[in-house]
């Protein structure tokens, strides 16, 4: 049994708690399944809002699903968590993503306008 099956069978054996979220989101990312990425990290965040890994991982999500505000939201608080508790790498991290999806859909947006504003 893999690491994700050992996990799976403790969450529903109803040993569900933050870490074990967050540690599925992350085998869930790697294995490119973002329904589950957002899935776990969100349940992560219900558990523990101050884990601020699961706003990053939870902004990839959306973002690959396609719900770019959600994933601006994410990002915005998990930023502001990061910074409260003192984890500036994990908030500058979040800022790139933050950086690059408001480019993203800055360029979107012009191309929707024939490239004006």
């Amino acid at each position: 049994m893999g690491m994700r099956e050992t996990l799976e069978q403790r969450l529903i054996a109803g040993q569900d708690d933050a870490m074990l979220r967050l540690s599925l989101a992350q085998i869930c990312l790697r294995e490119g399944e973002w329904t589950a990425v957002r899935e776990h990290a969100d349940a992560c965040l219900r558990h523990n809002p101050e884990q601020v890994v699961a706003y990053k991982l939870l902004g990839k999500a959306l973002d690959a699903l396609g719900d770019a505000p959600g994933a601006l939201a994410a990002y915005r608080d998990g930023i502001a968590r990061a910074r409260d508790g003192g984890q500036i790498q994990t908030a500058r991290e979040m800022e790139v993503f933050l950086r690059r999806l408001e480019a993203r859909m800055a360029a979107a947006t012009d191309d929707d306008h024939g490239g004006a504003r």
